[in-house]
């Protein structure tokens, strides 16, 4: 079967020593699956269960001194995915390169946008200079798609892809200094794929 979840050696790690609290610990497993969708994203429910519980159609993989399941209905929307932890005084995170949908409609004026113009030179060196140092402390990065008549076209990545803050981060940070610095700007659109983004969820047991 093809590999479903790559756990990295932090996340496996910080399991492993929750685990070892757990009843049973040489018996149980980290179960991953897909709970439902939250507008746009999946949720999920991440849990320690019996490794017996599982089914022949279920995954069931060895990672770094850990077992980890995926029930069978929830294999096809999690495969390619990553369970890591990021930060040692932080959650674990599952970056999911799958989506519940996808229109593939592109924001109005995108097809049009350049990056080959005094404009966007200019945005491309604010955002270099002030707003991604700022936002690097979290992470995160934001980097001009284009310009296209009054809109700048931004996508944001590392800890800005897939966070919830990230409107707000667009709306009260990158936009009104982007507008502040280039008055013609009148919108700044985020064209950041966050569904495939990071989605921090732990729960330590379900019984």
């Amino acid at each position: 079967m093809e590999k479903v979840i790559t756990v990295t050696s932090n996340a496996a790690r910080f399991v492993a020593e929750v685990a070892a609290g757990e009843d049973d610990a040489s018996e149980i497993a980290l179960w991953i699956e897909v709970s439902g969708v939250s507008g746009n994203t999946f949720t999920y429910d991440v849990y320690f269960q019996s490794k017996f519980d599982a089914e022949i159609a279920d995954y069931v993989s060895s990672e770094d001194g850990i077992t980890v399941v995926v029930p069978k209905a929830s294999i096809d929307n999690l495969i390619g995915s990553t369970l890591d932890l990021p930060e040692e005084d932080g959650g674990l995170v599952i970056t999911n390169p799958n989506t519940p949908s996808s229109s593939g409609t592109a924001p109005a004026g995108l097809e049009d946008a350049t990056l080959d113009s005094d404009i966007a030179r200019t945005i491309i060196t604010l955002l270099q200079d002030e707003i991604n140092p700022a936002i690097a402390s979290h992470g995160g990065r934001a980097d001009l798609v284009g310009v296209a008549d009054d809109k700048a076209f931004v996508r944001l990545s590392g800890g800005c892809q897939g966070c919830g803050l990230a409107a707000v981060t667009l709306s009260q940070g990158i936009e009104v200094a982007i507008k502040e610095a280039v008055p013609t700007i009148a919108k700044v659109i985020d064209v950041t794929d966050h569904l495939s983004g990071s989605n921090p969820y732990y729960q330590a047991s379900k019984k």
